[in-house]
């Protein structure tokens, strides 16, 4: 007697909700993109000099802005100003996590240099062991 075979139906994935779900995925992206530029507004001061080049963690600026407030891109809200104290607890606790973190200082052109010097100090109580300005290339 003659053995029937039952041929099983072959499995075939429907990528039709997986297309779906690609497609809302980007459109958010595409809609957040542009809003995850924060900072506050500065006016840098302009330099002859060449970008630096990109590292794998994002880097802990502090933003002093043109009257002389602080803000750091870390925290609760990035686009309040902190107070000296709050700048120094926040960077410590950064240089904790990712001592090998690049820390930047954007100035704004006509703020008192003072403020800018403030802010490197305050970085430095910090334990922070190098810190880069921010200029606009010309």
């Amino acid at each position: 007697m003659a053995r029937r075979s039952r041929r099983r139906p072959i499995a075939e994935i429907n990528v039709v909700p997986y297309i779906d779900v690609m497609l809302v995925l980007l459109v958010i992206f595409m809609i957040t993109a542009p809003l995850l530029k924060t900072g506050v507004e500065v006016t840098l001061p302009k330099a002859d000099a060449k970008p630096m080049e990109q590292t794998q963690s994002e880097p802990l600026i502090v933003t002093v802005d043109g009257e002389g407030r602080f803000f750091i891109n870390i925290g609760e809200d990035p686009e309040s100003p902190v107070g000296e104290e709050q700048l120094v607890t926040l960077a410590t606790a950064a240089m904790r996590r990712d001592g090998d973190r690049r820390v930047l200082v954007r100035g704004d052109q006509g703020v008192n240099y003072q403020k800018v010097v403030r802010a490197m100090a305050l970085l430095q109580r910090s334990g922070v062991p190098q810190v880069g300005l921010v200029a606009e290339a010309q």
